[in-house]
């Protein structure tokens, strides 16, 4: 059965949905079956995987109110062994039609209840929010990988996310588990980037991935490309820190510095 991974920060801004993409890409490049699903109505993943959004027929909003089956969404992606689930605006009415809906939390639990065994992770790029769509995320996933940036305040909003992990493992999905904390857009010549990671470090303990995904320019730019770094500059930092990445996840030994 697949490992079910939701990336979660209800802060924007973070590197959510860069890592979803670059984690998602990195571990099919190690030769892992993957699907990413893209929960969040502003569809970047999507479009940052290499499709324009605007063309998405039938998305995981469809799959939400239970219209059609996961499998019947899923798309190719350049990086073999790559699907996405993707999105587009029309998730934004899932919150409202779900609302009075019973059980409207475990909607994306039972749409993956098929498809579990077809891969070897499944990432779930969530929307910068804690609502019913983050809630289903949570509910389905095996555990959280929480991306957390080197700027100032940035520890400030995780007690909120924290509470909402705890609530969700308390009343709804008691196998939930903090899967690590993933510090982006480290600039190692500030004293904040020092400063953010030690105190990462010190509230988190070893959850905190050895792997820092530095500012990057090039990582910046991929989306655009709709590619994915390991494909749009392979060289680049960015790219061999994502890759690191998915080594640590995988459980693959990193050779010190």
């Amino acid at each position: 059965m697949g490992k079910v991974i939701a990336i979660c920060n209800q802060k924007g801004g973070t590197g959510k949905t860069t890592s979803a993409i670059n984690i998602a890409t990195s571990l099919a490049m190690f030769g892992k079956k993957i699907m990413l699903i893209d929960l969040d109505p502003q569809a970047n993943a999507t479009s940052g995987i290499g499709f324009n959004k605007h063309n998405i027929q039938k998305s995981t909003y469809h799959v939400l109110l239970e219209e059609i089956e996961l499998k019947e969404i899923l798309q190719n992606t350049e990086i073999p062994g790559l699907v996405i689930a993707p999105s587009n605006l029309d998730l934004t009415g899932a919150e409202v039609e779900l609302v009075a809906v019973l059980g409207r939390e475990y909607r994306l639990k039972r749409a993956l209840q098929k498809e579990k065994e077809n891969f070897d992770f499944i990432i779930i790029d969530s929307p910068p929010s804690l609502g019913i769509l983050t809630i289903n995320g949570l509910c389905a996933a095996d555990s959280v990988l929480i991306p957390v940036q080197c700027e100032y305040y940035a520890l400030e909003g995780l007690t909120q996310l924290i509470n909402t992990i705890k609530l969700v493992k308390d009343n709804l999905n008691p196998n939930l588990t903090i899967e690590g904390v993933l510090l982006t857009m480290a600039d190692y010549r500030t004293n904040l980037t020092k400063e953010v990671i030690q105190e990462a470090r010190n509230y988190f303990k070893d959850k905190v991935y050895r792997s820092v995904i530095p500012r990057n320019i090039r990582l910046t730019e991929a989306p655009s490309f709709g590619k994915p770094i390991a494909l749009y500059d392979k060289e680049s930092l960015g790219a061999k820190k994502y890759e690191e990445l998915a080594k640590e996840i995988l459980g693959i030994p990193l050779i010190s510095n």
